[in-house]
């Protein structure tokens, strides 16, 4: 059975955005693109109904490259329990602020939803490395055992 990684917008977004010319985003944009290329095939990919809420957004020229992105990936519900935890984290907690009520519900649809690994561009708020203790100690706390590792395609790349 293949590890299940969750898909997070940004990866999406950095994937399917021309070339920036900032040089560190352009290279997270072609970093997504070799793991797309060569790796998404060793996983199980999911995302949510939240990922196209928000990839429908903006250009219609970009949402719709974003939205063809996501044609074949499996969709993830959001659960009354995946709400349930990151209103924990956010307000029982305090580990995300209120204007990441979103990169709360995308970490707690990854764990309610048994994934391997939740896949991000965004180090503030998910792929956090200050975070993930935290967000592994409440989710054992509330009864889930298996926390996705949150990353980069850049970590995910493998050997």
């Amino acid at each position: 059975m293949k590890p299940k990684v969750y898909i997070e917008t940004s990866v999406i977004s950095y994937l399917t955005a021309r070339l920036s010319s900032d040089l560190i985003v352009a290279a997270h944009q072609k970093l997504t693109l070799e793991w797309w290329e060569s790796r998404r095939v060793d996983f199980e990919l999911y995302t949510s109904e939240l990922v196209f809420e928000e990839a429908s957004r903006g250009d219609p020229q970009a949402a719709k490259k974003r939205m063809m992105a996501l044609q074949n990936i499996s969709l993830l519900e959001l659960k009354p329990e995946s709400l349930e935890l990151a209103e924990v984290f956010l307000y029982q907690q305090h580990l995300l602020p209120e204007t990441a009520r979103q990169d709360a519900l995308h970490i707690a649809t990854a764990i309610t939803g048994g994934m391997d690994y939740l896949l991000t561009w965004n180090c503030r708020h998910i792929a956090n490395a200050e975070l993930q203790k935290t967000i592994a100690r409440i989710s054992h706390q509330k009864g889930y055992n298996n926390i996705p590792i949150l990353c980069t395609p850049e970590v995910l790349l493998g050997g």
